[in-house]
């Protein structure tokens, strides 16, 4: 049985009735006593087999396979650095899905960066709870991730090359059951490349069932000046229909901040990006870090990522839950519609089955500005 107090300093001492086991490149259904067989140079059992290689372009690769009841407790995924560096949009171009039990539409399905608050297909380094990015992309994950049966995560590449090399582990625990209580994981990414005046983004719809809401990330790419985050996040509840149960105040409250996210150096306001346990606004840039060409320069539009994860505030619904935020801003004149560019990851848990999740952006669709 899977207790909540596991996964904190209180539960720490309490003793498990679970068999841990972990998914790699060279053990891919984490078999036991199955780690580490493969041979190198330095012979057997000798890092023979670290990641998965030359995973071609529109090739979808498997990572996991695994046979319940389980709990994924924690992910870690990083790229070849010269592929992460070299090859622009990659992150957008290689598609995370995940698949419980006996399933055959996704709970979760994202652009890989996309899904560990990297947006923009540029890395950044992240730390909060459920997930930490460390140098040079290392990508993790802790969010809990429960199944019954069957565990089936894979990778497509969308990229135009192939991946030469992929790293990862999935680690994992084994129960003899799992309470009836335990809801599963679920992960969508949605973009409006420009949304509409006085209509707001939809983050989630369309989610019928019982379960929890835990968390958003934001990829915010700004068209229009001035300030931009006094749009509010809506959350409709159980049949809410013109007006949600939850409203907040503001886009920049919603993610911890406050009176902007700035402060003033030499009379100029410069961006201020943080990050913590579980509000974050961890990269900004007004430069296109991607591509590099002596005759234009790295103008863009101001790009933003933050995260906010509600671990000890899950917004909980019985029947049904819907997501959105304002697209609305300040300036000398006061408030104003505006719009912009919008790309989000919802996480939640729920009961299954799911609703089937709109079809997923086209490539060059999903690529930033």
């Amino acid at each position: 049985m899977h207790s909540m107090i596991y996964g904190t300093l209180a539960g720490l001492a309490c003793q498990r009735n679970a068999k841990s086991r972990a998914v790699t490149a060279e053990n891919p259904k984490g078999e036991k006593g199955r780690g580490g067989m493969a041979a190198s140079n330095l012979g057997p059992a000798r890092k023979g087999s670290p990641c998965l290689r030359d995973i071609e372009p529109g090739k979808t690769v498997i990572l996991a396979d695994i046979d319940g009841p389980g709990i994924i407790s924690h992910i870690w995924i990083t790229l070849d650095s010269k592929t992460s560096d070299a090859d622009c949009f990659v992150l957008r171009d290689l598609i995370l899905r995940m698949y419980w039990d006996d399933e055959e539409a996704p709970s979760v399905e994202s652009p890989l960066g996309d899904f560990f608050c990297c947006g923009f297909a540029r890395v950044c380094r992240v730390s909060s709870m459920p997930i930490e990015v460390l140098p040079s992309s290392g990508m993790n994950s802790y969010f809990q991730m429960p199944f019954r049966k069957k565990a089936r995560i894979t990778l497509e590449n969308q990229h135009d090359n192939p991946i030469p090399a992929f790293f990862y582990q999935i680690d994992y625990n084994l129960y003899e059951e799992l309470s009836a209580d335990v809801a599963y994981f679920h992960a969508q990414w949605r973009r409006q490349r420009l949304t509409e005046l006085q209509k707001d983004y939809v983050i989630i719809d369309g989610i019928k069932g019982k379960g929890h809401y835990v968390g958003t990330y934001i990829a915010l790419t700004t068209l229009e000046r001035y300030w931009w985050g006094e749009g509010e996040m809506k959350f409709y509840l159980d049949g809410d229909e013109e007006y949600p149960t939850i409203c907040g105040t503001g886009m920049e409250d919603y993610f911890g901040g406050s009176w902007s996210c700035t402060r003033q150096v030499d009379g100029k306001s410069v961006e201020e990006t943080y990050n913590s346990l579980f509000l974050g606004y961890p990269y900004y840039s007004a430069h296109d870090e991607l591509v590099h060409n002596p005759y234009h320069n790295d103008d863009c539009p101001p790009m933003r990522g933050f995260y906010r994860w509600h671990i000890l505030d899950p917004i909980c619904f019985n029947e049904d839950i819907k997501v959105t935020v304002q697209q609305i801003g300040v300036c000398y004149k006061g408030l104003f519609e505006r719009q912009d560019d919008v790309a989000s990851v919802a996480y939640w848990y729920q009961s299954e089955p799911h609703q089937k999740f709109s079809e997923l952006m086209k490539k060059k669709e999903r690529w930033p500005r």
